[in-house]
């Protein structure tokens, strides 16, 4: 009885130890800060692979450019023989949406047109090290934008 109780106990421990292992890697990061966005946005050069304005995809917009995000708040996009200049920040919304940490990923240009588009105060939807992921729901016209970067 003893070494029937002594197998079931390591058993539980296995199975325990095991079912501990298991993570989702879909599962959106939950506690992403300010620093750790500002770390991951300034290390290298990043491209559009989306931009969804109010539900038409905008993406083609951005094709062949790179975009360097300075520590400076400079920002940088070059691409198709043109270097188009305008700012970032990563700043807490303290909005308390649902988004991460409720930080807002800013973004400014003053121009081209296409560049002045993507101009708003986004917020972030997840963030990896090679994948920011934005959002933005306009106030005026109630149309979503999303916006994706990705490291080259």
């Amino acid at each position: 009885m003893k070494k029937i109780k002594i197998i079931s106990i390591f058993s539980l421990l296995f199975v325990l130890n095991v079912a501990s292992m298991c993570t989702d890697e879909d599962d959106a990061p939950t506690n992403v800060n300010q620093t750790q966005v500002i770390n991951t946005i300034i290390s290298g050069t990043w491209r559009i692979t989306n931009y969804v304005d109010s539900g038409v995809n905008e993406t083609s917009n951005f094709t062949g450019y790179n975009f360097t995000f300075a520590s400076n708040n400079v920002l940088t996009a070059v691409g198709n023989g043109v270097t188009t200049n305008g700012t970032w920040s990563v700043t807490d919304s303290n909005s308390n949406d649902d988004t991460l940490n409720d930080l807002d990923f800013n973004i400014s240009f003053t121009s081209p047109a296409n560049f002045v588009d993507v101009s708003d105060d986004w917020d972030i939807v997840s963030r990896t090290d090679t994948k920011i992921q934005l959002i933005d729901i306009s106030g005026g016209n109630g149309g979503t934008d999303y916006l994706t970067f990705e490291k080259n």
